[in-house]
């Protein structure tokens, strides 16, 4: 199940919404008029309808994420009661454990395929990949070893820890949660009336990145890098590549701006996971915008372990990088994708980063968005003789420039380019602060005018994206199948 979804929007939402309402009437009157309400049966309800969301799609490996859960719970526990080297052996079991999992996973059938190839002949195991392993793997293990740095108490409820990993707003794709994060609120919370409209809202325009943008870019993407690509033109690949480039974010942002509504009307306060990436000056600067919770992993438990900028920076850098390149899949462009990066942001701290302020922001910007496009090139294709084509058809060595597709791919779809290119600009931040500022200064006209375009603005965007979604083919979000 997805949340762009009309079943999830008119079904599922509606049907939890019921029951956690009922729950959260239940827990004011078990703790009585004079105590703030617990969370017990509110959390329960959560955990309940988030292994429904989950089993929607793969029933089988919801046994795969609670053995996970119930693994994690008992080594937290240890790490909790043993001190000095149990305490340690604790943590490297648990985290063992937890990359096996995700090695066994998503990795083994890509081994065995390297192995095959050098010549060493192994069996391929056929393993399907369990949806958004990849998140709740690396929340486990940001959760134990929060734990053992004692930066995060530990959950002593089995069903807390539960409701940390699996809770579904942010299950299949993120954005990947700390526990210290959301510690306090799994146990106490409460949602204001603005809180949730907040929620409401934030989530609205997620599904609007999703289905008005993400959806419809896809398309023109689809049309020149998979259909068009034995014929591809030089303007043909730049205009299927800027689809792609736009589709990725919108769909990614798109979804984190759903999972953060989601979290917001629950109690939940999740932490940005993009900044605008495509205002970056500079590659080291895209990877701080984009995808925040992913490279606050790495930095924190892989790149400053490792000696970050103390010691052996350049072999912290690339082995951060490469980590990165295969958190992303199991295949030889994700890994290339993560190398480029690593040698891009290497390069930069050593030569662009000393004179950017000497650099007129313009060029950077110029420079910062074709690397990335070229990234996605890399990205996009699993294929290398694919890849190899469309990077032919991308540097203009191929006989056609420009073809008729091209042209119409950009007349016929006009407005979809402007709202994609303004979107994608902090345009609407910008705005919407300037009447925040104004509405919280007791300007009453400024409160008016912010409540009444928020609301035409939600219900056009649910009315336009219902519509979209009727009949429907292509709406799967890209990072699910991380």
């Amino acid at each position: 199940m997805v949340f762009s979804d009309l079943f999830f929007l008119f079904v599922f939402i509606p049907s939890f919404m019921l029951c956690y309402l009922t729950a959260m009437f239940i827990d004011k009157k078990l703790s009585g008029p004079q105590t703030d309400a617990s969370n017990t049966t509110k959390n329960f309800v959560l955990v309940v309808f988030s292994l429904l969301f989950y089993a929607w799609g793969e029933p089988v490996y919801v046994f795969l994420m609670l053995f996970c859960v119930l693994m994690n719970y008992f080594v937290g526990r240890g790490i909790e009661h043993f001190d000095g080297g149990k305490r340690k052996a604790m943590l490297v079991v648990g985290l063992v454990v937890n990359i096996s999992i995700l090695g066994t996973f998503k990795y083994l059938g890509f081994f065995a395929s390297v192995l095959n190839d050098m010549g060493v002949p192994v069996a391929q195991p056929k393993i399907a990949l369990p949806i958004g392993i990849s998140f709740y793997t690396f929340q486990s293990i940001s959760y134990l070893i929060d734990v053992y740095r004692r930066e995060s108490p530990v959950q002593k409820r089995f069903l807390g820890l539960l409701l940390y990993i699996s809770m579904f707003p942010q299950l299949i794709a993120g954005p990947i949660v700390r526990y210290g994060t959301v510690a306090e609120e799994i146990g106490r919370r409460h949602v204001s009336p603005s809180d949730f409209a907040e929620g409401i809202y934030r989530f609205l325009i997620g599904l609007g990145k999703k289905v008005i943008l993400a959806n419809q870019l896809s398309e023109i993407a689809e049309q020149f890098l998979v259909a068009g690509l034995p014929s591809l033109s030089t303007t043909g690949a730049w205009i299927g590549i800027l689809a792609f480039t736009f589709q990725i974010y919108f769909d990614f942002s798109g979804y984190s701006d759903m999972a953060i509504g989601i979290g917001r009307c629950l109690g939940f306060h999740f932490n940005e996971n993009f900044r605008h990436p495509y205002c970056c000056n500079s590659i080291s600067d895209f990877w701080r915008r984009w995808h925040i919770s992913l490279g606050s992993f790495f930095r924190d438990y892989v790149y400053i372990p490792m000696g970050g900028n103390r010691r052996h920076q350049i072999l912290n850098i690339m082995v951060v990088w490469f980590l990165t390149g295969m958190w992303h899949g199991a295949s030889w462009n994700f890994i290339i994708w993560g190398v480029y990066f690593g040698l891009i942001v290497m390069l930069e701290k050593y030569t662009l980063l000393k004179v950017i302020n000497r650099i007129p922001s313009p060029l950077l910007h110029i420079y910062s968005l074709a690397l990335v496009i070229i990234g996605w090139g890399i990205f996009y294709f699993d294929d290398f003789n694919k890849m190899v084509v469309f990077f032919q058809s991308f540097f203009g060595q191929v006989a056609t420039f420009t073809d008729f597709a091209s042209q119409t791919a950009i007349t016929d779809n006009f407005w979809l380019w402007i709202a994609a290119i303004v979107l994608s600009m902090p345009v609407r931040s910008a705005v919407e602060n300037f009447l925040d500022k104004h509405s919280a200064n007791g300007n009453g006209l400024a409160t008016t005018v912010v409540f009444t375009a928020r609301t035409a603005l939600s219900v056009a965007i649910l009315v336009l994206s219902v519509a979209l979604l009727v009949g429907a083919t292509n709406n799967a979000f890209i990072y699910t199948r991380f």
